[in-house]
């Protein structure tokens, strides 16, 4: 799939930009855009570049650089925090091997902090891609991480 091609499925309006461009990003194998691919989008819808360069760095959603198929983003806001979060993300280091902001050797995983996901009343909680975890506990994480493992091969 290139940029023309999903501006073409959803329109190449400024209005649909947010969600041609993810859905371009997470058709790559690396699920990242490059400067080239901004510069196309900006240029295919009438953008200037600096607008569509804000909205990815904007969203966290987005990234520059290359990244895992399975984007593990832990909230850091205020509800998950006091309800556990420092330890989902230690549990998910332990797990994968890395660090917060780092991607396993595999490119399966890319373990990342995010704002508030909408689901306070489940605190802590992750989001892999556009599903949602909540209530979160190490036996919990240890059974989605072995799931997507055996998915992602």
């Amino acid at each position: 799939m290139d940029v023309k091609e999903v501006l073409d499925k959803y329109g190449n309006s400024p209005g649909r930009l947010l969600g041609a461009m993810l859905e371009y990003q997470r058709s790559k194998p690396q699920n990242y855009l490059t400067e080239e691919e901004i510069k196309a989008f900006a240029k295919e819808t009438g953008l200037p570049v600096s607008r569509v360069y804000s909205l990815v760095t904007f969203y966290s959603l987005f990234s520059e650089v290359p990244r895992g198929k399975y984007i593990v983003q832990v909230c850091h806001d205020v509800p998950c925090h006091v309800n556990g979060s420092v330890n989902v993300v230690a549990e998910l280091e332990k797990l994968l091997g890395i660090k917060m902001g780092e991607t396993t050797d595999d490119g399966l995983f890319t373990l990342e902090y995010t704002s508030c996901i909408g689901c306070c009343e489940m605190a802590p909680a992750m989001q892999i891609g556009e599903t949602v975890y909540g209530n979160l506990t190490p036996e919990k994480i240890a059974s989605i991480i072995e799931e997507l493992r055996r998915a992602g091969k």
